[in-house]
């Protein structure tokens, strides 16, 4: 199944506001590439937001298909199982990787029982994910081939644009004694990217292997 992340790189984050009878649920969800990231996220949310009671969290670091993959959530004192869970479930049931949610609730003197905690947790935290949606901040994560690609400066950014309007996923360009594209191609993608590129450089220039990598790819939806 096709797995999600925050476009924009590390740090890119998406936010979500809830009132539920009084109390305030804010859900910030951040992407990271390390548990020592995600704690860092954590401990700024208790700073930032420090005149609220609770903090409760959830991370999800790695593929679904890795036997490594790291899932950790915690209630950061409410009732066991109320909210780290919740928050954790939703990241999973969404196909969330690589991001850390804290949910900061601001305590309006009424109690919401176990069933309401629940929902307030992962109602904040689908919510910060449907702002992600709408802005178009979810990229898909993929395991997928890497080339290179060698071109005269002049050159580059035609070709650039070319393989874009395409559908080609360019991780980027560094111009040195060439300009020297990286390219993200599917596992079976391989021979329809050589004929683009093939097309594009007038046969000129050809694609050189540069191993595999987790990258994001667009998301169509």
């Amino acid at each position: 199944m096709a797995e999600h992340t925050l476009r924009g790189g590390v740090g890119s984050w998406a936010e979500a506001a809830l009132d539920v009878k009084r109390s305030r649920f804010v859900c910030r969800i951040v992407r990271v590439e390390t548990e020592s990231d995600a704690r860092d996220v954590i401990d700024a949310a208790r700073k930032t937001q420090w005149n609220a009671r609770h903090h409760c969290s959830a991370f999800v670091l790695g593929s679904n298909s890795q036997p490594d993959q790291v899932r950790r959530s915690n209630d950061d004192g409410e009732p066991s199982g109320t909210a780290g869970r919740p928050i954790l479930d939703v990241l999973n049931g969404r196909n969330l990787i690589d991001c850390v949610a804290v949910v900061s609730r601001y305590f309006g003197g009424t109690l919401l029982g176990t069933g309401g905690l629940i929902r307030a947790y992962s109602d904040a935290t689908a919510a910060a994910i449907e702002n992600a949606v709408a802005s178009k901040g979810l990229v898909l994560r993929e395991r997928r081939q890497l080339f290179r690609l060698s071109l005269p400066h002049s050159a580059a950014g035609r070709v650039e644009a070319e393989l874009r309007q395409h559908g080609v996923v360019v991780l980027g360009t560094e111009y040195e004694a060439s300009a020297v594209m990286m390219i993200a191609s599917t596992p079976d993608g391989e021979p329809e990217l050589a004929a683009l590129v093939a097309g594009a450089t007038a046969g000129e220039r050809m694609l050189e292997p540069a191993g595999i990598e987790w990258v994001d790819a667009q998301l169509d939806a």
